[in-house]
């Protein structure tokens, strides 16, 4: 069978562009919509921001403000499979009728509900969507994560989303695929909501510590590490008797400090006598020594220094886009596709250079609907979960939302952290009880649950014959577990010959790395996000909680549905070994490109923006509340002064250009201070949205389950019942295909599915069952 190509048209916007990026990567047909005059990009870091959002695309110019443009572009989107649609809300350049062509809508807050048409940027909306009350110091204002976060959140999710569409459209015409970025940010903060869910808790901004786990952002001789103490007993084992060797354990070797209760309790002492052993270590040379010792550290790498990572030079990441003024090396993607090839070189489009395509588009090519029953996307798909911890069960938790049946496969000689670890449990009630922890509740819902000893042969033969009866596997372990299990890719192929099998490993099977041990914080560090998140290059703050858990995640769901629909072309399954560090490397915008490409190597810059002012954060009425206000033109500066009551200064020469008025930060930021001051952030982002300007409160957990009436109209937070917690609000899920995401079932008790499973799925009948039970099989 002959692959056919999928063709995407992307009008773009700087919610979508990376999603149209994404479907490039996947081999995908893919032609950006330009004005007149070109995309902004191409003005940007000299092409180079074009370059690397837009390279492997083709172009055609539009003019969306005329009839006969809007008909080019309705006839050209007709021969689309996909039409990424980022235009602005209510500025919709083209009605579809419910058809064959998946309508991916990418906006800040959604088609719908009262703030569907508030101005936004990726500052406003991080801090709507509540990133930003989880960055920065406690006693300082919150932080933005760099390179535009936020918008490749809504990015990843709108490819998500066009996935999920061409599976739909195989049985019926596709509904309105709706992705909002606030919401993207809102499903992306690990435990940000959570706490308050299930503990009544709004946890402070963490500064340089991690809010769960015994991990932060240290000082090393020549700049910064990431790590800390590990997640098992072996770990500070490690460490410890590593400090002991060097003569630098102080008091750690007192037995007190073997219970990780009470390291927690007294973390600031224990991290007094790591950081004074990491003050005589070079990044580099102490992050090589501690992962020789399995130990989880990462120098916290620049992009410029990304660039000779030699997992990432070994496992060719990187690409070389290609334009007229010559080539320049750029971040690659999430994952090689399909069946483990790379892009090696992207070319650059010249403005309209496939405008061809708008003169006599050919029809689409769609196939006819297998059926007209409704059903969630992924109906009949089963996976087979083998992940634990977060970015694992995120990845199946979104499969699992449209439709997957997902199987968790769990272990007690494996268990799962979030369900048995006091610090990530999360609860209202005991510590203890597997079955109560948030944490897990939240990431697990509408999934199967199945307890098995893997260590035994008998227990390996049951899990055999689960993936023979399986689409998808899919499991975060580190790169030799499943080979040491027998269960390469090979095994699997030969127990289903079109399996889809995504292994999500901190650096990927291959590579001289690739058994380094690797946490979120750890691929946030090597990828050059922790070092652009600070106020400057010698205050650093870091991005301590799970973001990069979440971006995993998300490139993983990606590639299972990529996958998914290469094999319904195709008939063949594929092995994608998707690397951790990879994905969070691919979500960090231009910053290796405009290194790359112009030289100048991106610093940190606290809130502030290269082209945009002012543009930050501002104290409002009430502890700890602020409001980000981000102008982002003169007609932005005009509206501002206005609304401040300052009608003068939009005429004043000192104020005339961004440049002109970065000169004059502390007085601007005075004015605009003491006018918030007085206020409550909500007014405050509300007669500034009403004026025009993009502006909204840093949301923490609480306000954004309680006080957010965008959210409760549009009703992110699901209801869900569970067997022993009750009632709760799950976070919803960010891409809607037709109707939101339903809690169809609560996160599994531990075992509770074992038995119908081995007898629906395995097909045993119930005296293999009880056999297996009694042999201890079934932990």
């Amino acid at each position: 069978m002959v692959e056919s190509a999928i063709r995407v048209v992307e009008l773009s916007s700087p919610f979508t562009r990376f999603a149209g990026r994404i479907l490039v990567g996947l081999g995908y047909d893919v032609v950006l919509v330009e004005p007149v005059g070109g995309d902004p990009g191409r003005q940007e870091f000299g092409g180079h921001a074009f370059g690397h959002w837009h390279a492997g695309k083709k172009s055609v110019v539009l003019d969306l403000e005329s009839d006969s443009g809007r008909r080019d572009l309705a006839r050209l989107v007709a021969t689309a499979d996909v039409f990424l649609d980022g235009s602005a809300p209510g500025a919709e350049a083209v009605t579809l009728p419910v058809d064959s062509t998946v309508h991916v809508r990418v906006t800040p807050f959604g088609v719908d509900g009262p703030r569907s048409g508030w101005a936004a940027t990726d500052l406003t909306v991080a801090a709507l969507g509540g990133m930003m009350a989880q960055v920065g110091d406690p006693d300082g204002p919150p932080l933005l994560l760099p390179g535009g976060q936020a918008e490749q959140l809504a990015g990843v999710n709108a490819a998500i989303g066009a996935l999920l569409g061409l599976r739909a459209r195989r049985r019926e015409p596709v509904p309105l695929v709706d992705v909002s970025a606030q919401e993207c940010v809102a499903a992306s903060l690990e435990a940000g909501a959570l706490a308050y869910l299930h503990e009544d808790r709004v946890p402070p901004r963490p500064g340089r510590v991690h809010p769960l786990v015994p991990h932060g952002l240290f000082r090393a001789a020549d700049g910064f590490l990431g790590g800390g103490l590990g997640g098992s007993p072996r770990m500070w084992d490690a460490l410890l008797a590593w400090l002991v060797e060097e003569g630098a354990a102080d008091d750690l070797d007192d037995p007190r400090w073997s219970d990780p209760a009470e390291r927690k309790r007294h973390q600031d002492h224990v991290f007094e006598v790591v950081q004074r052993f990491l003050d005589k270590w070079t990044k580099e040379e102490f992050a090589v020594a501690a992962q020789s010792r399995k130990l989880p550290w990462s120098a916290v790498d620049r992009p410029d220094e990304l660039l000779v990572n030699p997992q990432l030079n070994d496992r060719d990441f990187f690409v070389d886009v290609v334009s007229r003024d010559g080539v320049t090396r750029d971040l690659g993607f999430g994952f090689a596709f399909p069946e483990g090839a790379r892009a090696r070189d992207l070319a650059v489009a010249d403005l309209g250079e496939h405008q061809a395509l708008t003169d006599r588009p050919a029809p689409a090519d769609h196939a006819a609907p297998e059926g007209d029953s409704p059903g969630l996307p992924l109906a009949g798909v089963r996976v087979l979960d083998l992940t634990w911890v977060l970015a694992g069960p995120y990845c199946t938790r979104i499969l699992a939302d449209h439709g997957a049946d997902v199987v968790k496969v769990e272990s007690l000689g494996r268990p799962d952290p979030t369900r048995f670890a006091p610090f990530m449990h999360l609860s209202r009630g005991p510590h203890d009880d597997p079955d109560t922890s948030g944490y897990f509740n939240d990431v697990n819902r509408n999934k199967r649950s199945i307890t098995l000893d893997t260590r035994s042969p008998a227990g390996l033969e049951v899990l055999a014959d689960l993936i023979a009866q399986s689409d998808v596997v899919v499991e975060n372990f580190s790169s030799s577990v499943m080979e040491k299990m027998g269960f390469g890719y090979e095994r699997m192929r030969e127990l289903r010959p079109d399996i889809v099998y995504v292994s999500m490993s901190g650096m990927g099977h291959t590579g001289p790395r690739r058994d380094w041990v690797s946490y979120a914080d750890i691929v946030s560090a090597a990828t050059g996000l922790t070092a652009l998140t600070g106020w400057s290059a010698d205050q650093v703050v870091g991005v301590i909680y799970g973001h990069g858990d979440i971006v995993a995640g998300l490139q993983a769901a990606t590639a299972v549905l990529a996958a998914l629909e290469h094999r319904d072309r195709t008939g063949r399954g594929q092995h994608v070994d998707l690397s951790q560090l990879e994905a969070m490397a691919t979500h960090m915008g231009t910053s290796v490109v405009q290194a790359t490409g112009t030289g100048r190597f991106p610093e940190p810059i606290g809130n502030a923006h290269p082209a945009m002012f002012p543009h930050g954060v501002f104290r409002c009425l009430g502890a700890d509340r602020w409001c980000a206000i981000a102008v982002r033109n003169d007609a932005d500066w005009r509206l501002l002064c206005d609304t401040l009551g300052l009608p003068e200064w939009s005429r004043d020469n000192r104020f005339r250009t961004a440049d002109a008025r970065r000169e004059h930060e502390a007085e601007i930021a005075a004015a605009i201070t003491a006018w918030t001051a007085s206020l409550p952030a909500e007014s405050v982002a509300e007669r500034l949205q009403a004026a025009g300007v993009p502006a909204g409160t840093v949301q923490n957990g609480r306000d954004l389950v309680e006080s957010d009436p965008h959210l409760r109209v549009r009703g992110y937070y699901q209801p869900g019942d569970h067997p022993k917690v009750g009632r709760f609000l799950h976070e919803g899920a960010p891409v809607r295909v037709g109707a939101p995401v339903t809690v169809r079932r609560a996160a599994p008790l531990l075992g509770a599915d074992t038995d119908d499973v081995l007898r629906d799925v395995a097909g045993y009948p119930p005296e293999i069952v009880a056999r297996l039970r009694a042999d201890g099989v079934l932990t």
